[in-house]
């Protein structure tokens, strides 16, 4: 992936990517059009310390309110059922899907993907305010 879109999803500028990648923090190699890319996978392990959440992709409209533009970090999959891991932004969303999603979606870790959540159970904390009695 380019260093734009890596800054993108990890919601960071392309000069900080290049720095991570001047430090060593980020790996990158050259492509065959000459212009620096990095690993995707690699992004989301970077993702896990260092990204704010990034916006939607262009072009993308939905009524659901609660999605998450990550990188797929980890699967596990049986023959019937798959553990999805995306790393979106300091969040990590867990999803379990069908086998046959995961390959007809052709996610691996390092793919771009959008959590979308919908749901009528949303469970809020705060702290306790009431002091002891």
């Amino acid at each position: 992936m380019r260093i734009r879109e890596a800054a993108a999803y990890l919601g960071v500028s392309d000069d900080t990517v290049r720095r991570w990648i001047d430090r060593g923090l980020l790996g990158a190699r050259t492509d065959e059009s000459g212009r620096k890319v990095v690993d995707g996978y690699e992004v989301a392990m970077v993702a896990r310390v260092h990204a704010s959440p990034p916006r939607l992709p262009p072009g993308l409209r939905s009524s659901a309110r609660n999605r998450f533009v990550g990188l797929v970090t980890e699967i596990r999959s049986d023959a019937v059922m798959s553990q999805v891991e995306l790393q979106c932004g300091p969040f990590r969303v867990v999803s379990l899907m069908s086998s046959e999603s995961v390959r007809d979606l052709a996610l691996e870790p390092g793919s771009v993907a959008v959590a979308v959540i919908k749901s009528t159970n949303v469970v809020i904390e705060t702290e306790d305010q009431r002091g002891s009695a």
